[in-house]
Order: C-alpha cells, then sequence, then structure tokens
C-alpha cells in the first residue's frame, strides 16, 4: 500500500504572512515539517504543493520535492490537485499542515495506521484538552467519537457540552478530560479524496467553515487517532517568536 505525504502551501497567510518562509533559526518554517515527513517511515513519498514560485524554489534548494498549483480556495483542493496528476498509483494521500514544524513522526504513524486499519474513507487526528479557555474558544475545532473512534461531529463550540457542570471543574483535579481537540492532519483513501473536493461545500461545513464536515454530512467514516497533546501551530509572530525561542534553547 502506498502513502503519499502532501503538504499544500501558499505564500500568503490572514494573520501572519510569509510565514512558510521565515527562517530566523537558519532555515524555512516549512523545512520543519518536510524533514519530520520524510523521515516518517510510513510514508513513501513528500511533496510540497504550491502556487508560490517562492516557496516551490526554497523547496527545492533544500532538497524537497514541489509541485505547482493552481490557486484554490482550501488546502485539500491543492492536494487534490497534485494527486490527481502525479499520484495515479497512491493508495492512502496524507495532508500535512506546512505551519506545525514541532510535528512529530509518531503523529504520522497513528494517522496512517487509524485508516489502514480501517475501513474508514478517511482519518484525522484529536488530543485531549486540559485548558478550559481552549474548550471555549471558538478558533479550537473539537471533536466528539463514538465508541470506536471515529468522529460523530466537529464543532467550534464547546461538545459536549456539560449541561449540569463548569467546563473548569470538569477539568480540575487532572480528571480525564472529555474533550477533544482536533488536531487537522487528515489521510484520505486517494479516490475519495478527489470525489470530496469535487463536490460543493455541504451545509454544515459553510456554518462551521470546517471542511471536513463535507465528509461527514455526505455519509463517509473520519477514524479518529487520539494522540497524548498536539503539536504548536505557528499563527501568530508570536507563535513564531516562542517557536524560534525553543529552538535556540
Amino acid at each position: 500500500m502506498k502513502t503519499v505525504g502532501i503538504i499544500p502551501a501558499r505564500l500568503q497567510s490572514t494573520r501572519l504572512p510569509r510565514k512558510l518562509l521565515l527562517d530566523q533559526t537558519g532555515k524555512p518554517l516549512i523545512q520543519y515539517v518536510w524533514e519530520v515527513a520524510t523521515a516518517c517511515s510510513v510514508l513513501d513519498d513528500v511533496i510540497v504543493a504550491t502556487d508560490s514560485q517562492e516557496i516551490f524554489d526554497v523547496v527545492v534548494s533544500f532538497g524537497g520535492k514541489a509541485e505547482m498549483t493552481a490557486a484554490h480556495p482550501s488546502g485539500s483542493d491543492r492536494v487534490a490537485e497534485v494527486v490527481g496528476r502525479s499520484c495515479g498509483d497512491a493508495d492512502i494521500i496524507v495532508n500535512l499542515q506546512g505551519d506545525e514544524p514541532e510535528l512529530e513522526s509518531a503523529t504520522i504513524a497513528a494517522l496512517v495506521q487509524a485508516i489502514t486499519t480501517s475501513t474508514a474513507e478517511m482519518a484525522t487526528v484529536a488530543a485531549p484538552i486540559r485548558d478550559p479557555e481552549v474548550v471555549k474558544s471558538p478558533d479550537c475545532v473539537k471533536v466528539v467519537l463514538d465508541d470506536h473512534h471515529n468522529a460523530l461531529y466537529f464543532s467550534r463550540s464547546p461538545i459536549p457540552f456539560p449541561r449540569d457542570r463548569t467546563v473548569s471543574a470538569l477539568l480540575a483535579n487532572d480528571q480525564i478530560s472529555p474533550w477533544l481537540l482536533h488536531v487537522g492532519l487528515y489521510a484520505y483513501r486517494r479516490e475519495f479524496l478527489l470525489r470530496m473536493t469535487s463536490a460543493p461545500p455541504s451545509s454544515l461545513e459553510l456554518l462551521e467553515k470546517l471542511e471536513q464536515l463535507r465528509a461527514l454530512q455526505s455519509g463517509a467514516t473520519i477514524a479518529v487517532a487520539v494522540i497524548d497533546h498536539a503539536a504548536v501551530g505557528i499563527d501568530t509572530a508570536e507563535d513564531y517568536a516562542a517557536f524560534v525561542r525553543r529552538q535556540k534553547a
């Protein structure tokens, strides 16, 4: 079974422009994810998919493989263009985030295991939430699972909702958290990815602005690998400054 990792990469981002090319640590941010992915034994190939010539040139300069794409509204659409053109022999496609430089190989392996040991059309990752503010924040997506570790729903709201106790009370005293933070890594069966990205956005997807709801609403199964902790994504200048400090330490 051939598994290909693809890193969708655009130059501009809303909160931190050109973040994938930031290089205060001595190498560009995107190179960290590429290095983790290429060192991961469950991936047979790794490709950066970008519509930026600058990103393309930087990836090639550090020895990576890159493909140019058209402009796309989402990372999944960018991944699908490369898959449809260049990955005809792939069975599983892993969509990696270029702004998670501290991603661990074990997380990628857990994601791939979740889809290859199930009949699910796609898989993703989640980690327990211990911070009440994360539970309440609409910027942090929560997921609830069934008894077989498949996603029931993803939401920006605090799901499940604690009717009789506060979030803080439920998270006190090191109790097991009832909340899971969705980590934005995905694995797809190749043909399902191409079908999903060719379908129009669903009503739930448009309400929550969560692309994975298109798959759930269509009746697809999403397997979820639960890990101990999530890698820190780089969204703001403050996030990047903290990452630089950790690297220099």
